[in-house]
């Protein structure tokens, strides 16, 4: 349960930093972009949020101003905290995005390195994509596995959803496999396309996570 947590704050200051890479927002702002960037069903409450930004600040990776309120909406009539990246938090949002290692292939991380594609390297991004189809691959064998040995056993409607299952593992293969030869045919030294303007998040396939996994992000 700890390491799922520390997971979840790591996938959630990764989507703060990201976010915050585009221009400085309060926490109401933040909260209503981190569910478009983690996934409807990830819904971030103000009791994770601001921890988080708590935590930010005490590295220097953000700052709070309240003079500043002019730079977002304000609401209501009391002054209104406004989260800036720093120095040191761009920097460090750069090394996340560097990343490509097992982690990012994951459901609970994938979707949001692909919100941030646009800003991260080309080579990065083709591991990454070649990473999450290898997990997928491995998911699809296990679940054709177990369906072969336990079809006869299962009743109409177990039958279904572990076939609406596989099939929504199917897909999102076949959808990595286009994401990959796009990006195949781009130049090496682009850190740009992937279906945004650089320093927006990618709005891919609707659902969890932004991506067409049936497991969600």
């Amino acid at each position: 349960m700890a390491a799922r947590s520390a997971r979840r704050t790591s996938v959630l200051e990764l989507a703060v930093l990201g976010l915050l890479h585009e221009a400085p927002m309060h926490g109401y702002e933040l909260r209503k972009r981190l569910s478009g960037v983690l996934g409807t069903f990830h819904a971030i409450s103000y009791g994770s949020l601001y921890p988080c930004l708590k935590d930010l600040v005490a590295r220097g990776w953000i700052i709070e101003d309240t003079t500043t309120t002019d730079a977002v909406p304000a609401l209501g009539k009391r002054a209104r905290i406004v989260y800036t990246l720093t120095a040191e938090g761009k920097e460090a949002f750069r090394a996340l995005i560097a990343d490509a290692g097992p982690d990012t292939w994951e459901d609970d991380r994938f979707g949001v390195r692909l919100a941030f594609f646009g800003r991260t390297e080309a080579s990065v991004r083709l591991r990454i994509l070649e990473g999450r189809r290898s997990r997928l691959e491995e998911r699809l064998d296990a679940l054709r596995s177990s369906l072969s040995r336990t079809r006869e056993r299962l009743d109409t409607y177990t039958l279904e959803l572990q076939q609406h299952g596989l099939e929504s593992v199917e897909r999102e293969v076949r959808w990595l496999d286009e994401l990959i030869a796009s990006e195949r045919e781009q130049p090496t030294t682009s850190t740009k396309k992937s279906g945004a303007p650089s320093g927006s998040p990618v709005s891919t396939q609707p659902g969890a996570g932004n991506h067409p996994s049936a497991h969600g992000v």
